[in-house]
């Protein structure tokens, strides 16, 4: 077993997780400048359209991004 292949991949897909993670924190953010309403105070209140919204973007940006980085370590 060649462990730098191994040590290479695994660094990889930490870099991976925290671009994923950057860009949901860049669609929450930009959802919440585009809309007419603070979002995170429509949470604290328990708005739960609000929720679902933020909870698509979320995993709708990390499928899209986890797949590419997926893809990469292949």
């Amino acid at each position: 077993m060649d462990w730098s292949i191994i040590f290479i991949n695994f660094v990889y897909a930490i870099f991976g997780c925290t671009i994923t993670l950057v860009f949901m924190a860049a669609g929450y953010w930009l959802f919440d400048k585009i809309t007419p309403f603070n979002t995170h105070d429509e949470l604290a209140k328990g708005n739960q359209a609000v929720g679902t919204v933020i909870a698509a973007i979320i995993v709708g940006l990390g499928i899209a991004v986890g797949l590419v980085i997926g893809m990469g370590l292949n």
